[in-house]
Protein backbone atom coordinates (compact mmCIF):
# COMPACT_ATOMS: atom_id res chain seq x y z
CA UNK A 1 0.00 0.00 0.00
CA UNK A 2 2.95 2.26 0.33
CA UNK A 3 4.11 2.08 -2.65
CA UNK A 4 0.92 2.42 -4.51
CA UNK A 5 0.37 5.58 -2.47
CA UNK A 6 4.20 6.69 -3.71
CA UNK A 7 3.28 5.81 -7.25
CA UNK A 8 0.41 8.06 -6.86
CA UNK A 9 1.99 10.72 -5.23
CA UNK A 10 4.70 10.65 -8.32
CA UNK A 11 2.01 10.57 -10.52
CA UNK A 12 0.81 13.66 -9.14
CA UNK A 13 3.74 15.76 -8.84
CA UNK A 14 4.66 14.82 -12.75
CA UNK A 15 1.36 16.32 -13.51
CA UNK A 16 1.80 19.14 -11.43
CA UNK A 17 4.95 19.99 -12.46
CA UNK A 18 3.64 19.56 -16.48
CA UNK A 19 0.84 21.74 -15.48
CA UNK A 20 3.40 24.37 -14.51
CA UNK A 21 5.22 23.89 -17.50
CA UNK A 22 2.71 24.74 -19.66
CA UNK A 23 1.39 27.56 -18.15
CA UNK A 24 4.92 29.21 -18.12
CA UNK A 25 5.26 28.64 -22.00
CA UNK A 26 1.89 29.68 -22.60
CA UNK A 27 3.35 32.51 -25.71
CA UNK A 28 3.59 29.27 -28.16
CA UNK A 29 0.94 28.82 -30.46
CA UNK A 30 -1.53 26.15 -28.80
CA UNK A 31 -1.76 24.78 -32.38
CA UNK A 32 1.40 23.99 -32.76
CA UNK A 33 1.83 22.72 -29.16
CA UNK A 34 1.89 18.92 -27.73
CA UNK A 35 -0.01 18.19 -25.06
CA UNK A 36 1.49 17.06 -21.27
CA UNK A 37 4.62 17.66 -22.54
CA UNK A 38 7.19 20.38 -20.57
CA UNK A 39 8.56 23.41 -21.59
CA UNK A 40 11.86 25.54 -21.34
CA UNK A 41 11.49 28.76 -22.68
CA UNK A 42 8.97 27.51 -25.49
CA UNK A 43 10.70 24.56 -26.43
CA UNK A 44 10.06 21.07 -24.91
CA UNK A 45 12.16 20.67 -22.21
CA UNK A 46 14.33 17.63 -23.36
CA UNK A 47 16.31 17.93 -19.47
CA UNK A 48 16.92 14.71 -18.33
CA UNK A 49 18.26 11.38 -17.86
CA UNK A 50 17.33 8.75 -20.73
CA UNK A 51 17.36 5.44 -21.47
CA UNK A 52 16.37 3.01 -24.75
CA UNK A 53 14.67 -0.41 -23.28
CA UNK A 54 15.18 -2.71 -26.19
CA UNK A 55 17.87 -4.95 -27.97
CA UNK A 56 19.09 -3.01 -30.86
CA UNK A 57 22.57 -2.82 -28.95
CA UNK A 58 22.85 -6.58 -30.18
CA UNK A 59 20.77 -6.25 -33.46
CA UNK A 60 19.24 -3.46 -34.83
CA UNK A 61 17.10 -5.80 -36.91
CA UNK A 62 14.58 -8.37 -35.77
CA UNK A 63 16.68 -11.65 -34.30
CA UNK A 64 15.98 -14.62 -32.22
CA UNK A 65 18.00 -15.31 -28.83
CA UNK A 66 20.91 -17.00 -29.60
CA UNK A 67 24.58 -18.07 -28.79
CA UNK A 68 27.71 -16.11 -29.18
CA UNK A 69 28.59 -16.55 -33.01
CA UNK A 70 32.32 -18.02 -33.56
CA UNK A 71 35.51 -15.92 -34.28
CA UNK A 72 36.34 -17.21 -37.49
CA UNK A 73 35.95 -16.12 -41.15
CA UNK A 74 33.66 -18.26 -43.23
CA UNK A 75 30.15 -19.48 -42.37
CA UNK A 76 28.98 -17.94 -39.49
CA UNK A 77 27.85 -21.13 -36.81
CA UNK A 78 27.38 -21.28 -33.78
CA UNK A 79 30.66 -21.26 -31.67
CA UNK A 80 31.78 -24.83 -30.16
CA UNK A 81 30.16 -26.27 -27.28
CA UNK A 82 33.21 -26.09 -25.20
CA UNK A 83 33.41 -21.89 -26.16
CA UNK A 84 29.38 -21.76 -24.66
CA UNK A 85 30.21 -23.29 -21.66
CA UNK A 86 32.88 -21.03 -21.33
CA UNK A 87 30.69 -17.90 -22.17
CA UNK A 88 27.57 -19.31 -20.78
CA UNK A 89 23.98 -17.04 -20.50
CA UNK A 90 26.41 -13.88 -20.25
CA UNK A 91 27.93 -14.30 -24.10
CA UNK A 92 23.78 -15.46 -25.55
CA UNK A 93 21.73 -12.64 -27.35
CA UNK A 94 18.57 -11.59 -25.97
CA UNK A 95 15.71 -11.67 -28.87
CA UNK A 96 14.42 -8.68 -30.16
CA UNK A 97 11.63 -7.41 -32.58
CA UNK A 98 13.90 -4.82 -34.00
CA UNK A 99 14.37 -1.00 -34.70
CA UNK A 100 15.15 -0.91 -38.28
CA UNK A 101 11.83 0.20 -40.54
CA UNK A 102 10.61 -2.24 -43.06
CA UNK A 103 13.56 -4.68 -41.09
CA UNK A 104 16.16 -4.09 -43.75
CA UNK A 105 19.56 -2.81 -44.14
CA UNK A 106 20.13 -1.78 -47.91
CA UNK A 107 23.54 -3.07 -48.24
CA UNK A 108 25.37 -3.27 -51.36
CA UNK A 109 27.02 -6.28 -52.32
CA UNK A 110 30.61 -5.29 -50.79
CA UNK A 111 29.29 -3.73 -47.77
CA UNK A 112 27.09 -6.97 -46.82
CA UNK A 113 29.89 -9.27 -46.89
CA UNK A 114 32.00 -6.98 -44.39
CA UNK A 115 28.50 -7.14 -42.24
CA UNK A 116 28.88 -10.78 -42.05
CA UNK A 117 32.79 -11.09 -41.96
CA UNK A 118 31.94 -8.83 -38.67
CA UNK A 119 29.20 -10.54 -37.46
CA UNK A 120 31.24 -13.74 -37.54
CA UNK A 121 34.60 -12.49 -36.03
CA UNK A 122 32.22 -9.81 -33.62
CA UNK A 123 34.57 -10.58 -30.33
CA UNK A 124 37.52 -9.63 -32.01
CA UNK A 125 36.18 -6.50 -33.84
CA UNK A 126 33.55 -4.64 -32.16
CA UNK A 127 34.16 -1.35 -31.08
CA UNK A 128 32.41 -1.95 -27.80
CA UNK A 129 33.95 -4.52 -26.72
CA UNK A 130 37.67 -2.73 -26.73
CA UNK A 131 35.80 0.33 -24.70
CA UNK A 132 36.09 2.47 -27.93
CA UNK A 133 33.28 5.25 -28.51
CA UNK A 134 30.00 4.17 -29.41
CA UNK A 135 29.27 6.74 -32.55
CA UNK A 136 26.09 7.93 -32.99
CA UNK A 137 23.19 6.76 -33.20
CA UNK A 138 24.59 3.54 -31.34
CA UNK A 139 25.30 5.67 -28.03
CA UNK A 140 21.36 6.33 -27.49
CA UNK A 141 20.49 2.68 -27.56
CA UNK A 142 23.26 1.14 -25.74
CA UNK A 143 21.65 -0.18 -22.33
CA UNK A 144 23.22 2.39 -20.25
CA UNK A 145 21.35 5.72 -19.22
CA UNK A 146 22.67 9.19 -20.86
CA UNK A 147 21.71 12.32 -19.90
CA UNK A 148 20.68 15.51 -21.93
CA UNK A 149 21.19 19.26 -20.49
CA UNK A 150 19.53 21.78 -22.81
CA UNK A 151 19.58 25.49 -23.14
CA UNK A 152 18.84 28.57 -25.25
CA UNK A 153 22.20 28.24 -26.50
CA UNK A 154 23.49 24.52 -26.75
CA UNK A 155 22.18 21.34 -25.93
CA UNK A 156 24.80 18.58 -24.78
CA UNK A 157 24.59 15.00 -24.61
CA UNK A 158 26.65 12.80 -22.10
CA UNK A 159 26.41 9.48 -21.65
CA UNK A 160 27.21 6.86 -19.10
CA UNK A 161 29.25 4.10 -21.21
CA UNK A 162 33.47 5.14 -21.88
CA UNK A 163 32.14 9.10 -20.55
CA UNK A 164 31.07 9.59 -24.15
CA UNK A 165 29.96 13.32 -25.01
CA UNK A 166 27.82 15.02 -27.55
CA UNK A 167 27.57 18.84 -27.83
CA UNK A 168 25.21 19.74 -30.17
CA UNK A 169 25.77 23.32 -31.50
CA UNK A 170 22.41 25.53 -32.36
CA UNK A 171 24.40 27.50 -35.01
CA UNK A 172 26.09 25.60 -37.79
CA UNK A 173 29.73 25.57 -37.06
CA UNK A 174 30.54 24.62 -40.48
CA UNK A 175 32.02 21.62 -41.97
CA UNK A 176 33.46 19.40 -39.39
CA UNK A 177 37.51 19.83 -39.19
CA UNK A 178 38.34 16.17 -38.82
CA UNK A 179 36.61 12.63 -39.06
CA UNK A 180 35.91 11.31 -35.39
CA UNK A 181 33.43 8.90 -33.39
CA UNK A 182 30.91 10.86 -32.55
CA UNK A 183 31.39 13.19 -35.13
CA UNK A 184 30.12 16.87 -35.58
CA UNK A 185 26.21 17.61 -34.11
CA UNK A 186 24.40 20.24 -35.11
CA UNK A 187 20.81 20.85 -34.50
CA UNK A 188 17.74 22.91 -34.63
CA UNK A 189 14.14 22.97 -33.57
CA UNK A 190 11.20 22.42 -36.09
CA UNK A 191 8.16 23.02 -34.01
CA UNK A 192 8.44 20.49 -30.85
CA UNK A 193 10.63 18.20 -32.93
CA UNK A 194 14.60 18.59 -32.17
CA UNK A 195 16.40 17.90 -35.30
CA UNK A 196 20.13 16.75 -35.12
CA UNK A 197 22.28 16.38 -38.06
CA UNK A 198 25.44 14.60 -37.46
CA UNK A 199 28.47 14.35 -40.02
CA UNK A 200 32.59 14.25 -39.71
CA UNK A 201 33.01 10.51 -38.59
CA UNK A 202 35.20 8.00 -38.97
CA UNK A 203 34.52 4.63 -39.80
CA UNK A 204 35.48 2.77 -37.01
CA UNK A 205 31.76 2.35 -35.13
CA UNK A 206 29.37 -0.21 -35.25
CA UNK A 207 25.34 0.04 -35.01
CA UNK A 208 25.16 -3.37 -32.93
CA UNK A 209 27.64 -6.63 -32.24
CA UNK A 210 25.95 -7.88 -35.31
CA UNK A 211 28.37 -5.94 -37.02
CA UNK A 212 26.61 -3.86 -39.11
CA UNK A 213 28.65 -1.15 -39.79
CA UNK A 214 29.17 2.28 -42.03
CA UNK A 215 31.74 4.28 -44.24
CA UNK A 216 33.53 7.66 -43.19
CA UNK A 217 31.08 8.96 -45.48
CA UNK A 218 27.76 8.34 -42.71
CA UNK A 219 25.30 11.19 -42.33
CA UNK A 220 22.68 10.65 -39.38
CA UNK A 221 19.79 12.39 -39.12
CA UNK A 222 17.99 12.83 -35.33
CA UNK A 223 14.48 13.94 -34.61
CA UNK A 224 13.81 13.89 -30.56
CA UNK A 225 9.72 14.41 -30.19
CA UNK A 226 8.55 14.28 -26.87
CA UNK A 227 5.13 12.66 -26.72
CA UNK A 228 4.58 13.36 -22.72
CA UNK A 229 6.68 14.01 -20.31
CA UNK A 230 8.58 10.92 -19.61
CA UNK A 231 9.15 9.90 -23.07
CA UNK A 232 10.90 10.59 -26.65
CA UNK A 233 10.26 9.59 -29.39
CA UNK A 234 13.17 8.90 -31.27
CA UNK A 235 13.89 8.53 -34.78
CA UNK A 236 17.70 7.94 -37.12
CA UNK A 237 18.13 8.84 -40.94
CA UNK A 238 20.97 6.87 -42.10
CA UNK A 239 22.50 8.21 -45.20
CA UNK A 240 26.31 6.27 -46.24
CA UNK A 241 26.12 5.89 -50.30
CA UNK A 242 29.82 4.15 -49.81
CA UNK A 243 27.77 1.56 -47.88
CA UNK A 244 24.03 1.48 -48.37
CA UNK A 245 21.83 1.58 -51.75
CA UNK A 246 19.84 4.42 -50.21
CA UNK A 247 18.81 6.20 -46.97
CA UNK A 248 17.35 3.93 -43.66
CA UNK A 249 15.70 4.56 -40.58
CA UNK A 250 15.28 3.54 -36.99
CA UNK A 251 12.86 4.63 -34.62
CA UNK A 252 12.06 4.39 -30.72
CA UNK A 253 10.85 4.98 -27.52
CA UNK A 254 13.42 6.95 -25.04
CA UNK A 255 11.84 6.79 -21.16
CA UNK A 256 12.68 8.92 -18.89
CA UNK A 257 14.74 7.94 -15.98
CA UNK A 258 11.98 8.74 -12.81
CA UNK A 259 13.31 6.35 -9.84
CA UNK A 260 14.37 8.32 -7.24
CA UNK A 261 18.30 9.80 -7.02
CA UNK A 262 18.14 8.84 -10.73
CA UNK A 263 21.62 10.02 -11.91
CA UNK A 264 24.25 9.38 -14.65
CA UNK A 265 26.97 7.09 -13.14
CA UNK A 266 30.61 6.48 -14.23
CA UNK A 267 31.27 3.57 -16.95
CA UNK A 268 35.22 4.11 -17.80
CA UNK A 269 35.65 0.73 -19.45
CA UNK A 270 39.03 1.36 -20.68
CA UNK A 271 40.26 -0.17 -17.26
CA UNK A 272 38.68 -3.22 -18.27
CA UNK A 273 40.10 -3.90 -21.55
CA UNK A 274 43.69 -3.00 -20.65
CA UNK A 275 44.73 -6.90 -20.61
CA UNK A 276 42.49 -7.33 -23.66
CA UNK A 277 44.07 -5.38 -25.57
CA UNK A 278 47.57 -5.38 -24.14
CA UNK A 279 48.26 -8.71 -22.37
CA UNK A 280 50.12 -9.82 -25.24
CA UNK A 281 53.06 -7.54 -24.92
CA UNK A 282 53.86 -8.70 -21.13
CA UNK A 283 56.78 -10.30 -20.71
CA UNK A 284 55.47 -12.84 -18.88
CA UNK A 285 51.81 -13.56 -19.89
CA UNK A 286 48.92 -13.98 -17.66
CA UNK A 287 48.11 -17.38 -17.20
Amino acid sequence: MRWVSVMKASVVAGVAAAAVALVSGSSVNSQSRTPNVPRANGKPDLNGLWQAVNTANWDIQAHTAKAALAMRPGPIVPVPAKEVIALGAVGAVPGGLGVVEGDELPYKPEALTKKLENQANWLTRDPEIKCYLPGVPRATYMPFPFQIVQSNAAVFMTYEYAGAVRHIYLKDPGPPQIDSWMGTSHGRWEGDVFVVETSGFNDRSWFDRAGNHHSDQMKVTERYTMTDADHIQYEATITDPATFTRPWKMSMPLYRRVEKNAQLGQFKCVEFVTELMYGHLRKEPLK
